[in-house]
């Protein structure tokens, strides 16, 4: 009987993980998201929460440490970057959804890379069988060509008031975050949200 439990406890929390991993970037009622939502721009009729940041949105710019990996080198970045727009990109090795926003993500960077600064963060911490080496790998098989940080500390997170992943973020070039989505958002969004930036 025991053992039946354990396996139940298990799947619920398998579930409750994987529906914060998959959020749709809805959110309940009068939450702060919301909230912001609608004193920016609101949604924008796609089913994306799109948010001008509030003044409490957290302590940004913050500097990340970043890794030697493809398309990356080890060092610190700004993030927001200092007078360019930028894409940010909360991710995990283990998030199924973040590996299908990498193939929108590599697209976009290919086409505005030179214009957009592209960074992606993950707040994994090493240990227990995962490996700055396992990260490397990571980003090399899902093909990332840009700046790829660590944030073990999740600060990043909390600046940002992520509560999902994906979750992304991009910024106009005065830092100002023009818009935000929590889980796998379409190429068609994140590309109109670069374009208004860019």
């Amino acid at each position: 009987m025991r053992r039946r439990a354990l396996l139940s406890l298990l799947a619920g929390a398998g579930v409750a993980g994987l529906a914060g991993c998959l959020g749709d970037g809805s959110t309940p009622e009068g939450s702060a998201e919301t909230t912001t939502a609608t004193a920016g721009t609101g949604d924008d009729g796609t089913g994306t929460a799109s948010a001008t940041a509030s003044p409490d949105s957290g302590d940004l710019p913050l500097v990340v440490d970043t890794v030697e990996a493809q398309g990356s080198t080890a060092g610190e970045a700004r993030i927001p970057a200092d007078g360019t727009p930028t894409v940010l990109d909360l991710f995990a090795t283990w998030c199924a959804p973040c590996v299908a926003q990498m193939e929108s993500l590599r697209t976009l960077h290919e086409e505005f890379g030179d214009d957009v600064a592209f960074v992606s963060v993950t707040n994994e911490r090493l240990g227990g069988g995962l490996t700055m080496d396992d990260i490397r790998d990571w980003w090399a098989e899902h093909d990332g060509n840009w700046t790829v940080g660590h944030d073990p500390d999740s600060n990043l997170m909390r600046a940002v008031r992520a509560n999902g992943l994906p979750y992304l973020v991009v910024f106009d070039a005065d830092g100002e975050v023009s818009w935000t989505h929590r889980g796998l958002a379409s190429e068609e969004n994140l590309r109109a949200a670069v374009e208004d930036v860019a």
